[in-house]
């Protein structure tokens, strides 16, 4: 690592010669697949942009030039050569970020971790420039080809394209993958780019031979360059991007260290917006990863560098429980389908699509559009199932409301990675869902405390066919069977509170949600163990609200809700003003999730910080009923 341990910021590279920059690249991949390995993280984007984050850093001036990645995921190598090279504690809390991040340099400019939003960032930032008359500097947006396929990266191609003179370069990092491989008619044009190279050697030939014919062989060449549109259309069929007002360049082999500065030096000369298009491949240079079909390492635990294999191996978790019993409802519903955002295999439905490979849509990172051609599929007479992250469905929320439900149309969501997920930061908690779907008329949502109830639950949202259904779960493993003993209503008893004695059954009514039965239960002990009676239930469907809710609270002294989610317009919210409907005057606390964007950790960690924690939850309870008893005011 002796040059690598020598680079502290990006003008370091100047003084390096090319045979020089080979070997610092070599280096920076032994790095991140030695680092990367012990903490976990995405190993296969970073490993395919190394040449290309080296010529960015030589061409252009950063933190004076913005230079801005979509996901941020490929980011790595881009701190490295930010003076960031101690990755020991690489998405560990006090750590560095899996994402750029404004608070280690300033060479992070967005944090953003939602793709396809970086073209929109770039246009603002142009325009900002330009207004402010900084025009000794330039924009630089680099975007996977997978994130083209999002709406917005159009909307913000059509708006980049407007100013013919306003300096803006867009790098497409080509290599035919999200997370799995690209799909669509944007991703078949790239590949007919990739694979047609007709017009470059037709220009270099044309230009050789054109200008060693005497007094006219280069007035010619000159006019075929200056038909090149058509040429292009002719020969490479490259038109799109020219279509919008874009000067495209490439496609560029991504790992040519000197063919990338060239072309973007020449980017950067012609003073106005500019497509480069580079050719990479994710995983490159770490054998394990490019003979991963299935997402060439994407994303990776704490594995052994030299095989690739997990350390541990985890126990059975929420996704292949989703998965398996996807697969079992296909098998009895013909008329059941799937519709997936770029995520075949990180959302489970891998297992669905190769048995039943004409009912899978893979839309792209297109959330937007997978819940309106839902609603289209469930018109025509299908029921889809949308498989997303928490988090991705807040970008859904108008077509769920309008689309969705407006219609009536039974399209089930399933979100996966629901509640605090940790370590890829503030941007993946799927805090918001709970909240936001609360508005939604009809709707209803379920939340799971266990892989059985995944599996029965899943079935009871596929069998609504006049409303949208939501079946929300955690990330990681499922953990034991929690088993009920017995049912009030829709809602599963966990801890029996007795039969009630006067005015009460119980001193607490714990609401658990979810995955938070384990909590509420250990809660529910300790509280036990200070002469504070409990009783659990988890409502499995959490909107609409239990009818008989209300009247089971009123035999309690507190109501205390528990949840994964956002408190503010949460669950325990929700419940709040139905106890208000119902005119049931008992004290409610809720617990859940701080409106807050909270910083990479564990989930544990992270748990222990909101106190979403056993002992947290019994010991500002054990207050509440203190109070109480004492005649003094709840808080």
């Amino acid at each position: 690592m002796a040059l690598l341990t020598r680079i502290r910021g990006p003008r370091d590279l100047d003084r390096l010669t090319p045979g020089q920059l080979a070997v610092l690249a070599e280096e920076i991949r032994g790095f991140l697949v030695e680092e990367v390995s012990k903490t976990g993280g995405h190993l296969g984007p970073n490993l395919g942009v190394v040449e290309l984050t080296i010529a960015l850093h030589r061409v252009f001036d950063s933190p004076k030039d913005r230079v801005l990645f979509d996901t941020g995921h490929q980011s790595y190598v881009h701190k490295l050569l930010t003076g960031r090279q101690d990755f020991s504690e690489l998405r560990v809390k006090g750590g560095l970020s899996g994402y750029p991040s404004r608070a280690e340099s300033e060479h992070d400019v967005i944090e953003n971790s939602h793709a396809s939003t970086v073209l929109g960032y770039a246009d603002g930032l142009a325009k900002a420039n330009e207004l402010q008359g900084l025009d000794d500097r330039y924009v630089v947006a680099v975007i996977g080809d997978g994130a083209l396929t999002g709406g917005m990266a159009w909307e913000a191609l059509n708006n980049i394209a407007e100013a013919q003179d306003r300096p803006l370069i867009i790098v497409v990092n080509d290599n035919e993958r999200s997370y799995s491989p690209t799909i669509g008619g944007l991703a078949n044009h790239l590949a007919t780019l990739r694979t047609t190279q007709g017009y470059e050697r037709f220009l270099s030939w044309g230009k050789e031979a054109l200008q060693r014919t005497p007094v006219v062989g280069q007035q010619i060449f000159e006019t075929l360059h200056g038909a090149k549109k058509g040429l292009k259309d002719f020969i490479a069929p490259q038109g799109m991007f020219e279509d919008l007002g874009l000067k495209y360049v490439g496609p560029i082999d991504g790992h040519d260290e000197q063919a990338l500065e060239s072309a973007l030096k020449r980017a950067k000369g012609f003073g106005g917006p500019v497509i480069v298009h580079c050719l990479t491949q994710k995983g490159r240079g770490y054998r394990a990863a490019e003979q991963n079909e299935e997402d060439r390492f994407h994303a990776v635990g704490v594995i052994h560098p030299d095989t690739g294999l997990p350390v541990k191996t985890a126990g059975q978790d929420w996704t292949s429980v989703f998965g398996e019993e996807m697969v079992a409802l296909g098998r009895e519903r013909r008329d059941l389908v799937a519709i997936t955002a770029a995520m075949l295999h990180p959302v489970g439905l891998a297992p669905f699509a190769k048995e039943f490979p004409e009912r899978i849509f893979d839309v792209g990172i297109a959330e937007q559009h997978a819940a309106v051609s839902a609603a289209g599929l469930a018109t025509g007479g299908l029921h889809p199932v949308v498989a997303v992250y928490a988090t991705f469905l807040n970008r859904a929320f108008d077509q769920v409301l309008m689309d969705v439900a407006l219609h009536r149309c039974g399209v089930t969501f399933v979100l996966d990675r629901a509640g605090v997920t940790g370590t890829d930061g503030a941007s993946h908690n799927g805090m918001w869902d709970m909240s936001i779907l609360q508005v939604v008329p009809g709707l209803r949502l379920a939340a799971p405390r266990d892989a059985d109830q995944l599996r029965a639950q899943l079935r009871e949202a596929v069998a609504v066919a006049d409303a949208p259904t939501v079946v929300r779960y955690s990330k990681g493993s499922v953990g034991a069977p929690i088993p009920a003993m017995g049912r009030i209503g829709g809602m599963d008893v966990l801890r029996d509170g007795g039969e009630p004695v006067g005015s009460t059954r119980a001193d607490v009514l714990l609401v658990s949600v979810g995955a938070m039965a384990p909590t509420c239960l250990h809660a529910a002990e300790l509280l036990a163990a200070q002469g504070i009676s409990s009783t659990v239930v988890d409502p499995r469907w959490v909107k609409p609200v239990d009818p008989v809710l209300p009247a089971l609270a009123a035999e309690h002294r507190v109501v205390v809700t528990v949840e994964d989610n956002g408190r503010v317009g949460g669950v325990g919210a929700t419940i709040a003003q139905a106890l208000r409907d119902a005119g049931v005057d008992v004290p409610l606390r809720d617990f859940g999730i701080p409106q807050e964007f909270l910083d990479h950790a564990s989930r544990n960690e992270i748990m222990e910080q909101i106190g979403l924690t056993g002992p947290a939850i019994a010991e500002r309870v054990a207050a509440f009923v203190a109070k109480q008893d004492s005649g003094g005011l709840v808080v």
